[in-house]
């Protein structure tokens, strides 16, 4: 025990000077001691750098909250030098260090390769039984629409049960409804029907997935680069997968292609399982009530949120204008008079300076910086496409849309912003929603476009929605900088975090 004369520095020393013998010869730490599981110190430790860095983060917050520490950490006062060391950056490869993620990236990487394939597969299967270009077409839309359905009913799923379970229980279904399609007697309804099917669950399998990822990752700047991770490989995913479905067609039939897309599913669901950790739900995550009740229940406590709220839809309505250009690919090609290897340059070039401008900003810039550009990213990602109004030749328009894409990089700060607004209890429904609002939108925005078409020259269509788009977000990224400076005066404390928006 320090004496009455030492100084406060002695104290501190003293006090944090391990004893001679902490557990005896023959006395180990018990489960809440220094070695035991539940250790704080073996938390940290056995984590990568991305969690230790935000445990870093972590702590010296609670120094700033408490500076008295009256029953806090030992000599608050003299961990002056800790508080004021920064934390290491964290970057893609601290990110990769995290086993579990690497798991979840692995089976993201193949599910996606396999619903790309599938799509492909599926609408040349069904053209092959039916002739019918609008029931091949309806295909691709019944990729989109069913997300409003099953990430607006069955929300609740993301925040009751395990995230393991749902996300090994999503990939099995999905893995069943191919099994079923790759059955010569399933005729084209039944086939449409486990379309609807599997759109319908992968809102749930998203968001839960999204949700997971704060835990396996932290809700700070390791989260935000992960999910930047698992944006360019959707973007790289869909680039490579139709490349890869097209050469299987050449070699398989539809049916032998779709079943690559079942062992996908089943392989993904094998890593989830052997590969990530079982947590448990929150505990006021677990309502009992009625799913189809919480789920709408969860859904409307989001967006009565003024924040979170604006959050969304400044997500959703980029996407529902940007995807014009991509949905009349084809018909612009036709209209200036260009051939197939044209409209491969003009579908592949919003990907291509999305990925791009994501990798720079991912890598290049610092945490402050990403959060700087989020509202002026999203206030003039639409713009460039106004310029296809001068009805562009294949180089321009390509470039038009690779800059376009390249606004998209906005979402990595966003990201961070969203999943400090959104209570623990929440995040699962709360990504799901975003999920399915998300794709439901851009289905609506493809619908539009080519209804709009059937009126306007192409180019004039996809100038106007770049126009209109516009306008239609400005006002949303002064509603997200209005709440953002509310929160800078006003602390949000759930679960015992700041909930603010950090700008820095």
């Amino acid at each position: 025990m320090p004496s009455d004369t030492e100084t406060p520095a002695e104290q501190c020393r003293a006090a944090l000077r391990p004893p001679e013998n902490p557990a005896g010869p023959a006395g180990p730490a018990g489960p809440a001691g220094p070695a035991g599981p539940e250790s704080p110190v073996d938390a940290v430790s056995s984590e990568s750098p991305a969690n230790a860095a935000n445990a870093a983060n972590a702590a010296n917050a609670d120094d700033a909250e408490n500076p008295g520490n009256p029953g806090g950490r030992p000599c608050a006062a003299t961990a002056a030098p800790a508080v004021a060391t920064a934390p290491a950056p964290v970057g893609y490869r601290d990110v990769f260090a995290v086993r579990e993620f690497r798991t979840v990236f692995a089976a993201h990487l193949l599910s996606l390769l396999g619903v790309v394939v599938s799509e492909l597969a599926l609408t040349v299967l069904v053209y092959g039984l039916t002739g019918s270009p609008l029931l091949s077409a309806l295909t691709f839309a019944l990729g989109f629409l069913p997300y409003l359905v099953g990430g607006t009913l069955f929300a609740g799923v993301a925040d009751r049960y395990p995230a393991r379970r749902v996300l090994v229980t999503c990939d099995l279904i999905c893995a069943g409804c191919v099994a079923v399609m790759l059955l010569p007697a399933t005729p084209v309804g039944g086939l449409l029907a486990l379309r609807c099917v599997i759109a319908a669950v992968s809102p749930v399998f998203t968001g839960t997935r999204m949700a997971a990822l704060t835990e396996i990752l932290g809700r700070g700047d390791a989260y935000v680069l992960g999910r930047s991770l698992l944006r360019i490989v959707s973007q790289s995913a869909v680039l490579v997968g139709f490349g890869v479905g097209g050469v299987l067609l050449a070699a398989l039939t539809p049916r032998g292609a779709m079943t690559i897309t079942a062992v996908t599913f089943l392989c993904s669901a094998a890593l989830l399982r052997l590969g990530t950790r079982s947590r448990p739900v929150a505990a006021d995550a677990n309502g009992g009530g009625a799913l189809l009740g919480e789920s709408l229940a969860g859904a409307r406590t989001l967006l009565a949120d003024r924040r979170i709220r604006a959050l969304m839809l400044l997500f959703w309505v980029p996407p529902l204008f940007l995807v014009a250009p991509a949905a009349l690919a084809a018909p612009y090609a036709d209209e200036i008079g260009v051939g197939s290897a044209a409209l491969g340059l003009l579908m592949c070039a919003m990907p291509v300076g999305q990925i791009a401008a994501e990798l720079y900003v991912g890598t290049g810039l610092p945490p402050r910086l990403r959060s700087l550009i989020v509202l002026p990213a999203a206030a003039l990602e639409l713009l460039p496409l106004i310029l296809y109004g001068f009805r562009p030749g294949v180089l321009p328009a390509a470039i038009v849309l690779a800059v376009a894409g390249a606004g998209g990089a906005y979402a990595i700060g966003l990201d961070k912003w969203f999943v400090a607004a959104v209570p623990e209890a929440l995040r699962g429904r709360a990504m799901t929603v975003l999920t399915a609002g998300m794709m439901t939108l851009q289905g609506v925005g493809m619908a539009l476009a080519g209804l709009a078409a059937e009126f306007f020259p192409v180019h004039q269509v996809v100038a106007g929605a770049g126009a209109v788009g516009a306008l239609c977000v400005l006002p949303l990224v002064l509603e997200v900088r209005r709440t953002g400076r509310d929160d800078h005066f006003r602390t949000e404390v759930r679960d015992g975090a700041d909930h603010h928006m950090a700008h820095g």
